[in-house]
């Protein structure tokens, strides 16, 4: 199964009522772009002659969820666009809006995240709790998700994890940008999903930590002197040589560029990874843990 795909229930009519993603009403450009999307499927579909039951039963899904598609209330994922296209005669012109909906299907907060680690040059991160959202394999995401209280839908679940999958993109980046990761030993000896899901994650670890511009560190839990207490923390520099950081607890952990707070968190990013074991030990650690598990 893909990261875009989930399991689709089967409504009543036999039509899968897939839910589709939710349109975050704060999210004004998701709000438009969903609803533009939907303006131009129902236009397809009335030019077409066909009524909403009609054309959820021809592409395999529910009346109810074509209606919130074209009302703008849902985001309708790749394969509902394929199958529209195709029943409507559309030529590909219904497919191309896959490329409109690509970033509003994840949540805002995602998709900002995810913008400025496309513009990266150089990351510096260190994980106190769970691994870094970009070493992240989907099926330690997916675990990770799915233990968050309150509960995440299943759905939820599967657009947050496609979202954070789709940011492992910055490690295909070309040039490739400097990424510097620290993590905690208990992130790769605690066992979120289960104990092959680990083991697979330490595997992606092992490779990762391999490609030339990846450093992964691990901070050993015997230390007696620690610059992380405060909790998680990141920093971003950019090509124009202006930078974004975010230190748990601090600057009402938010994103902050200003250069007195950035110098805080660049401080103390400097001293973890000098107290942290180097890359190369750090790789033969997580391989004697990945033996061990």
């Amino acid at each position: 199964m893909s990261v875009d795909e989930v399991v689709a229930a089967r409504g009543d009519d036999g039509g899968a009522d897939e839910p589709g993603w939710e349109v975050d009403p704060d999210d004004e450009s998701g709000v438009a772009m969903a609803a533009t999307v939907g303006r131009q499927i129902k236009a397809w579909r009335e030019a077409a002659g066909l009524r909403a039951g009609e054309f959820g039963a021809a592409i395999g899904y529910g009346e109810d969820l074509v209606y919130k598609v074209e009302g703008g209330r849902r985001i309708p994922r790749p394969e509902f666009l394929d199958r529209a296209d195709e029943v409507l005669g559309a030529d590909g012109k219904l497919a191309l809006l896959k490329r409109e909906l690509a970033e509003v299907r994840y949540p805002k907060k995602i998709r900002e995240l995810a913008k400025l680690e496309a513009r990266a040059v150089e990351l510096s991160a260190y994980g106190s709790h769970n691994l870094h959202g970009l070493l992240q394999t989907e099926e330690y995401a997916r675990a990770l998700f799915g233990m968050r209280r309150p509960a995440f839908s299943p759905d939820e679940v599967e657009r947050l994890v496609a979202a954070r999958v789709a940011r492992h993109s910055i490690f295909d980046r070309s040039p490739a940008p400097e990424l510097s990761f620290v993590q905690e030993e208990v992130t790769l000896r605690r066992h979120l999903g289960g104990r092959m899901v680990m083991r697979r994650q330490l595997e992606r670890l092992l490779i990762l930590g391999e490609l030339r511009n990846v450093e992964i560190q691990v901070m050993p839990t015997g230390r007696d002197d620690h610059a992380g207490m405060g909790g998680e923390m990141q920093v971003l520099k950019f090509g124009d040589g202006s930078a974004v950081g975010r230190s748990e607890g601090d600057f009402g952990s938010r994103p902050v560029a200003d250069p007195k707070h950035l110098r805080i968190i660049e401080l103390r990013c400097g001293i973890i990874r000098a107290q942290a074991l180097t890359p190369r030990e750090s790789l033969a650690f997580i391989e004697q843990v990945l033996g061990e598990t």
